[in-house]
Order: C-alpha cells, then sequence, then structure tokens
C-alpha cells in the first residue's frame, strides 16, 4: 500500500513537472514571438515618424501652429501624406502641439474618416505626453488586450532645440493571436483543464481566507472589537428575536470625559467598557457598538431567568461604577444607564424593539442615571401597536397641514380656573387618527424637518393666542436653544408676533444642564425681552439642579408627574415636592403640578399651596380651547 501511495504520488508530481514545463515552454515561445513582432512594428513605425518629423522640418520654420493655421493649403498636403500611411496595422497618425494651458490640441490628422478639426483639443495622459515633450525623448507606449498588440509610439518634433509637437503613430495587429493559436499544443485542453484546476483552487483557499479576513474586519468597531452596525444589518435580517432580550447601554456624560481628557482618553474609556461588557455576558450574547458612547446587547434568553437581561445589566452597571479607568496618570470613574425590551417578540419588528430599548435607556437617564430600567410585559403593547413614522411621513403631514396642536388645561388652584393651556404637537393620519409625539419626533430630530415642525408648532400657537387671548406654553429642548438655526427661527417668529408674545410660555425639556449654560442662559434672557415667560418642564426627575435658580430666568417651575402621581400615598414624594414648593415660593417662581389624575392628589396639591396644576383628571388634551 505504501509503494502504491508512493507510486501515485510520482505520478502525480511528474504531472504537475510534465505541465509546468509544457506551460512555461509555451509562454517563453509566445513572449519572443511576440516581442519580435512588435519590434518589427515599431522599427517600422519610428521609420514613419522620422520621415514625418524631416518632412515637417523642411516645410515649417518655426511655428507649426501658425504657419499651419495661416496655409490651410499646406495642412490639407501635409494631412494627405499622413493618410497615405494609414492601414489596418497603423490606424491613426496625427500630429499635436501643446497650448499654453498644458492642452494636447490637433495640428495634423492623417484619418480619412472622422477626421479632427484643426486646434481640436484632445484628451490624453498629460504626464505621458508631457514627458516626451519636455525630454525630447520618444516614447513608446504598450497596451495588450488579452493577445493582442496594441502599441502608440510618441516622437517630439524639435525645431531650434525647442519641441513645438508630437507625432503620434497608433498602431495595432492580431499576429501575436495568430502565433498563439499556431504554436499551442494538441494537448493543450487538457493542460489549460489541468492549470485552470489549480489556479481554481488556489484562488478558492485564497479569496476564502481573505473574504473571512475582510469580513471580519466590515462588520467589527477597530476601537471596542465589538460589532458594529454592518453586522447589525444582517443580524436584523437572520435573527429569530423570540430567543433574545434587547438591552442599550449608554455611557453616561462621556461628553465631559472628551471634553475635559480628550477623545483619546475618550476611547480608553470605550475600549474598556466594551471590555467590561464582554467579560460579563455570554458566548450567545452578541455585542454591538450602536453609536458614539452607546452598545447594543443581545441577550439570549433563559428558561430558568424570565428577565435574564436584567440581571446582567445590573451586573454590568455595577461592575463598571466599582472599576477605575486608567489614561496616563489619570484614574477615571464612570457610570451607564441601560435600557432593557425584555419582550421584543411583542413589537411589530426589531427595529421597533430597539426603538423602545432606547426608549427605556431615555427613563434611565431622565431618572437619574446609572441605573437599569426594563419594561414589563403591558409596557410594549401600546408602544408596539404601531411603527414609528418615518422622515417622509412628517414631511407630508407638514406640506398637507396635517402637523395641528391638542391643548391641556392648567387651572388655578385656588380659583378653579383655567387660566393657560399647554400645546402638545399632534399628527393627523390621512384616515383621521391622531399620532402622539412619541412616534414620529425621534425620526426628525437634529433634521431639518424638526426646524419645520417648531416653526409649524409656533405659528399655531400665536394663532390661537391671537383668537382666544390666553396664555400658552410650548414645549422645547435646551438643544433648541443651542441650536443656531431653531433659536434664530424662534427669534424670527417673536419679532412676527411681537404684540403677543407675551402670552407665550416657552417650557424647557431634557433638563441636563451641564454644557453651554453661559450660551442658554443668554438666549432665554433676548426670548424673555419679548415678554416671553420661561418654565422648566419635568422638574423633580433626573438631573434636577437647584443651582439652576441663579443661573437661569426661570418664572415658572412644572413639577415632574413622576412625583405627583402618588404625592398623596407617598411620603417620599410628598416631601420632596414640598421642599421645592416652598424654595420656589420664596424665589417668587409660579409651581405646576404634573399628573394630576385624582381629586385625591389634586387635594394634597392643594394643601402643599403649588399654584397651578394640570392632568387628566381636570382636562384631557382637546383639539379645541374651551
Amino acid at each position: 500500500m505504501k509503494s502504491l501511495k508512493q507510486l501515485y504520488s510520482f505520478i502525480f508530481f511528474s504531472i504537475v513537472l510534465a505541465i509546468t514545463y509544457l506551460f512555461f515552454s509555451t509562454a517563453k515561445i509566445q513572449q519572443t514571438l511576440n516581442e519580435n513582432v512588435e519590434n518589427i512594428f515599431i522599427k517600422e513605425a519610428k521609420s514613419f515618424a522620422e520621415n514625418i518629423n524631416n518632412n515637417m522640418k523642411t516645410t515649417i520654420k518655426e511655428d507649426p501652429y501658425k504657419e499651419l493655421k495661416e496655409h490651410p493649403a499646406l495642412q490639407k498636403k501635409m494631412e494627405n501624406a499622413l493618410s497615405i500611411i494609414i492601414n489596418d496595422t497603423f490606424k491613426y497618425i496625427f500630429v499635436l502641439y501643446r497650448d499654453s494651458n498644458g492642452n494636447y490640441r490637433y495640428l495634423l490628422d492623417g484619418s480619412k474618416e472622422d477626421k479632427a478639426r484643426f486646434n481640436q483639443r484632445l484628451s490624453v495622459d498629460k504626464k505621458l505626453w508631457s514627458s516626451v515633450y519636455d525630454t525630447k525623448v520618444p516614447l513608446i507606449i504598450n497596451q495588450k488586450e488579452l493577445d493582442n498588440l496594441w502599441i502608440t509610439y510618441l516622437k517630439p518634433v524639435v525645431l531650434n532645440d525647442k519641441t513645438v509637437a508630437i507625432i503620434a503613430i497608433d498602431f495595432s495587429t492580431q499576429l501575436p493571436q495568430s502565433i498563439s493559436n499556431a504554436i499551442k499544443p494538441l494537448n493543450k485542453i487538457f493542460i489549460y483543464i489541468f492549470i485552470a484546476i489549480g489556479l481554481l483552487i488556489v484562488i478558492l483557499i485564497y479569496q476564502s481566507i481573505r473574504s473571512v479576513k475582510i469580513k471580519k474586519e466590515s462588520i467589527t468597531d477597530p476601537l471596542t472589537q465589538a460589532y458594529n452596525r454592518n453586522y447589525l444589518r444582517d443580524l436584523l435580517n437572520n435573527i429569530n428575536i423570540t430567543k433574545y432580550q434587547i438591552m442599550m447601554l449608554d455611557i453616561d456624560h462621556f461628553k465631559q470625559v472628551n471634553d475635559n481628557y480628550g477623545h483619546k482618553a475618550g476611547d480608553s474609556i470605550l475600549a474598556g467598557t466594551a471590555k467590561i461588557i464582554q467579560n460579563e455576558i455570554r458566548d450567545d450574547d452578541i455585542l454591538i457598538r450602536f453609536g458614539g458612547e452607546e452598545f447594543l446587547i443581545f441577550i439570549k434568553k433563559s428558561p430558568i431567568v424570565s428577565n435574564l437581561a436584567y440581571t446582567i445589566g445590573q451586573r454590568i452597571r455595577k461592575k463598571i461604577e466599582t472599576s477605575l479607568f486608567h489614561y496616563e496618570d489619570k484614574e477615571l470613574q464612570i457610570t451607564v444607564s441601560i435600557g432593557i425590551s425584555c419582550q421584543p417578540e411583542h413589537f411589530k419588528s426589531v427595529s421597533l424593539a430597539i426603538k423602545y430599548a432606547d426608549e427605556m435607556l431615555y427613563r434611565a437617564k431622565r431618572e437619574g442615571r446609572n441605573q437599569v430600567i426594563s419594561n414589563k410585559v403591558d409596557d410594549t403593547t401600546e408602544f408596539g401597536k404601531g411603527e414609528l413614522k418615518s422622515i417622509n411621513d412628517v414631511k407630508s403631514a407638514l406640506e398637507d397641514n396635517r402637523i395641528i396642536c391638542f391643548f391641556q388645561a392648567i387651572y388655578n388652584i385656588k380659583s378653579s380656573t383655567i387660566i393657560k393651556y399647554e400645546a402638545l404637537v399632534r399628527m393627523r393620519e390621512k384616515d383621521g387618527s391622531i399620532t402622539p409625539p412619541i412616534k414620529f419626533l425621534e425620526s426628525i430630530m437634529y433634521t431639518n424637518i424638526y426646524n419645520d415642525l417648531t416653526k409649524c408648532v409656533l405659528e399655531s400657537v400665536f394663532l390661537q393666542i391671537k383668537e382666544k387671548k390666553i396664555q400658552i406654553s410650548t414645549n422645547l429642548n435646551f438643544s433648541d436653544i443651542l441650536d443656531n438655526k431653531i433659536f434664530n427661527l424662534i427669534i424670527t417668529e417673536l419679532d412676527a408676533h411681537k404684540e403677543l408674545s407675551s402670552w407665550l410660555i416657552i417650557e424647557l425639556l431634557e433638563y441636563e444642564l451641564i454644557e453651554e449654560i453661559t450660551i442658554i442662559q443668554s438666549r432665554l434672557l433676548q426670548i424673555k425681552e419679548y415678554g416671553v415667560k420661561i418654565a422648566i418642564d419635568d422638574f423633580g426627575s433626573g438631573y434636577s439642579n437647584y443651582s439652576i435658580f441663579k443661573l437661569l430666568p426661570i418664572d415658572i417651575l412644572k413639577i415632574d408627574g413622576s412625583l405627583i402621581k402618588d404625592i398623596d400615598t407617598s411620603k417620599t414624594s410628598y416631601k420632596i415636592t414640598q421642599s421645592i414648593t416652598l424654595l420656589a415660593k420664596e424665589l417668587g417662581i409660579t409651581t405646576v403640578a404634573e399628573f394630576v389624575h385624582s381629586k385625591e392628589v389634586l387635594e394634597t396639591v392643594k394643601a402643599l399651596h403649588i399654584d397651578e396644576a394640570q392632568g387628566f383628571y381636570l382636562a384631557k388634551p382637546s383639539a379645541d380651547i374651551l
């Protein structure tokens, strides 16, 4: 058996050697013949070019462009001389000069058909042509298409030691192909088959290795070594979402790290955070870098633990909170906020489930950060009833005047009378149904459509103020005040409605006054010059910071519904609300209780001497102002 294997190996290698020898021998013969053919035609082209050059030197004294332009008959005579040389091999013969802009233009064209005009520009490889023009040295440009030979020979025309033109001769021949066909061995089919098989095997191995490497690089974030969005796009088409829970993680105050320590420190934090996450999750879980400092994690469900993602999320949060991140000689500590969609299969699409996990993350940030918030089953049903609207849906609604405002009454608690309204943006669908802002604002945030919507809402509010002569508040983000386009839009609208501006209240959302406080302060003061009142919305949640009272010109404080909704049953909510109310009264700031949903809540806020109240118990949002 061993002898038989050796025999087979010997035969195999003998065949390989024979094929290799025959292949290279054939190639060598063909190369030699092709070079001989090429030399013959180049020699002939050089002879033609030399004759043309001598003719031009005899005929042209100094400037070929000037002389040929002034003597069309001479031009025609010389082109006729060139056209005599044209045949099936020497296909194109022409003479060009270089103008003052470095472009090449025709002096003579020997073509019998489709002849170029005198001084017509020709697109050429300027680098090659200029090398001939400047060095006065001829150049052979050898091009091969399959087995056909195609050569351009360039020769400078030099008068008075100055290049005044270039003679170009293009010639081609199929002789190399004919030679190749003539010298092929009779067994070429078999040789090519064997060579093709061998090459195919090599190519397949090489491409497989390269494909794996490229694929890995294309789906991996180079900084954190987590998967990237390219991988996520593929994953969304293939994942069985019923087997996973979705976690969205964001590094708290990451911008401050970049601003205070530099982007290299930020990169170090990102890489370290990804490493901790990777160590805390399992092999079946999937880690994706979703954005700048956001990570998306698909947690494989467990038949034993109903909300495993929450358990893992808390483990990750605690591990990061207690870890020190080293950068140069600094030790940095960070925290993370995490949102979880524990039953993504309840949504119409994986994308919507991810958006909901992001909504949970937003809640975690709003309610203080450094925490994990996971939805319950009944939380997803309302959110998942419909897909988020696209930017085109909102654009279409704006064009069709289907962006409208609902208005919710705000009551003076002492007099039990309506004293103002809050404008709440809505989208009316073509079938007449109403879509809340949670389904379309996210899609247009930071786009021109968002700016258009803001303008539409302000115009709608001013129209109601003009008709009803009552105060109306509208919601804006702090990021809107910082955005130059939106701020300028607000000022433009205030200028257009100066007589109504004192009826307007701007409620500022997303309370995170850490960055750009000086700009916000300056711009709010500019807005208040029109008589506009400034309200802080949702105070008491997230990063409510009492320093805002000395930093910003606040007129109204709206106490967050998370405190008000159980103020009648929660001693903690009561005490916090009481302290907020007492401070606001000392500072002369009007207080408003949000989310008043029962008689008991209303009586409690009344006992705390809160000035105003808003909620479903008093009035639901309506398309009309009462």
